[in-house]
């Protein structure tokens, strides 16, 4: 069995439970480990017993001991996370084509119109799959769904039609009273 490996830390306990406080829970894991390291500097202390002290995977104590032993504590606290990729279209193309896909007389037909009027729209090459899911994200906007209304309905003839249902509606029934017997 390997010896355990014995690392010499520079910084204070202090300084280690100082960073600890401001860590993100990201961060925090890497920085407990240091501080255990700390604690057994003199006879050092394997990989397995620290990951079940901080309850990693050795893996992950084995890149933290070479980062720290690379580049120090700044190695430590630094990561290589990204975040959200930004966004394909800018808020004011995303205005657009929220007005596009939530006017009832636009006349699209589906997501390769839609593709289409963003190309010539914005002089932008997206892919259909991008411009689906963006869609489908951000707009709830869904394939193959029934229109609510014809884009080239009359709304003269809506307005005549809903006076007649509302009378018709309203009137009341005849309704033929029994016979009595005298």
């Amino acid at each position: 069995m390997a010896q355990p490996k014995i690392i010499t830390v520079k910084e204070t306990f202090s300084e280690l439970k100082a960073l600890l406080k401001k860590a993100s829970p990201l961060i925090a894991p890497r920085i407990r480990t240091i501080i255990e390291i700390k604690k057994y500097e003199k006879e050092g202390i394997s990989r397995r017993v620290l990951a079940s002290i901080i309850g990693v995977d050795p893996n992950s104590i084995q890149t933290w001991r070479t980062l720290y032993c690379v580049g120090g504590i700044e190695a430590i606290l630094k990561h290589n996370k990204k975040g959200f990729k930004a966004s394909v279209f800018t808020k004011e193309e995303h205005l657009s084509i929220e007005k596009k896909l939530k006017d009832p007389k636009n006349g699209l037909r589906g997501y390769v119109e839609l593709l289409d009027w963003v190309e010539k729209e914005f002089n932008k090459h997206i892919k259909y799959n991008t411009l689906l899911k963006y869609s489908i994200k951000n707009f709830g906007s869904k394939v193959k769904v029934a229109r609510k209304s014809h884009i080239n309905k009359d709304e003269e003839a809506v307005k005549t039609f809903k006076k007649n249902l509302v009378k018709s509606a309203k009137k009341p029934l005849k309704t033929k009273k029994p016979k009595t017997k005298k």
